[in-house]
């Protein structure tokens, strides 16, 4: 027969058997959590997100250990304890919660360089890393939470305000010096730099680079950038963090390929001393 509350005694699994089975338990009266047992019932007012419904859920549970025996809902919510639900659920699911775009990923990945350029010694720069921001998350998101009663709600958030305002000032502008968004190469292109990996890509046509010497580099000369070579068509043919290298032991092999396949470009016999160009061939004097 079954029963709604069973105490169990024995509960496992055998070889052979693809599901745990219960092998001994007796059925069990609820109403003694009233009477004998009424010491072990305590009364929690539980905040907390409804994966279900997508929704804040506030409830009075009757609890035994973590066995809910019943609940009802609560009104009027404590400010302070609907924020702090929410950023509970936030630390539980993850920043992927949150609106981050790939420009602010950037922005991030950008302060975070520079933090950890400074290995080790005291950073003027703040750790934004993922890990402390969602141990950090009462500091710098709490405050923005006011509106947000369903999940849909998190999508609106203007997180990369609330971000940028951990920069204190004149953070902001160092950031742009040291870590930059684009360079400028001899072409005069201004190449934008990828910081989703370490070190930065600077993805940009071989041709561009004619007659600079050494690998750029940021954060006041202490990060080289990885370059990726690009063929006319914008195919990587080299990464190297050692352009002068790369000029003097690769290039003439590279080269040879490059006229093969576009022999209309500009492939000089000497890429430091030759004109760069973003164009097919450098413009005639």
């Amino acid at each position: 027969m079954k029963q709604p509350w069973l105490v169990i005694a024995d509960l496992g699994s055998r070889q052979g058997q693809r599901e745990e089975r219960i092998y001994l338990a007796a059925d069990f009266d609820p109403a003694l959590f009233d009477t004998v047992l009424a010491e072990q019932v305590r009364t929690v007012d539980q905040l907390d997100w409804d994966e279900r419904e997508g929704m804040l859920r506030a409830e009075r549970q009757r609890k035994v250990g973590e066995l809910v025996l019943s609940r009802e809902p609560l009104s009027g919510l404590d400010e302070s304890a609907r924020s702090q639900a929410l950023v509970n659920l936030v630390r539980r699911k993850g920043l992927e919660l949150l609106p981050f775009t790939p420009e602010l990923r950037q922005w991030q990945a950008r302060v975070m360089l520079l933090r950890e350029l400074d290995r080790g010694a005291p950073s003027e720069w703040p750790d934004i890393s993922d890990k402390a921001l969602l141990a950090s998350l009462e500091h710098w998101l709490m405050p923005y939470l006011g509106k947000v009663s369903r999940l849909s709600h998190f999508a609106h958030l203007d997180i990369s305000s609330y971000l940028h305002n951990l920069l204190p000032w004149p953070l902001p502008q160092r950031l742009d010096e040291l870590a930059p968004q684009h360079i400028k190469v001899p072409s005069g292109s201004s190449v934008r730099l990828d910081y989703s990996e370490q070190p930065p890509i600077l993805a940009v046509r071989l041709q561009e680079l004619f007659g600079l010497a050494d690998t750029p580099r940021i954060a006041g000369g202490r990060q080289a950038v990885k370059l990726h070579l690009l063929s006319p068509a914008r195919r990587p043919v080299q990464v190297t963090q050692d352009l002068a290298n790369f000029w003097r032991s690769t290039y003439a092999e590279v080269k040879k390929d490059l006229k093969g396949r576009y022999p209309k470009h500009y492939w000089p016999d000497d890429p430091l001393v030759a004109e760069p160009t973003a164009r097919i061939k450098p413009r005639k004097p």
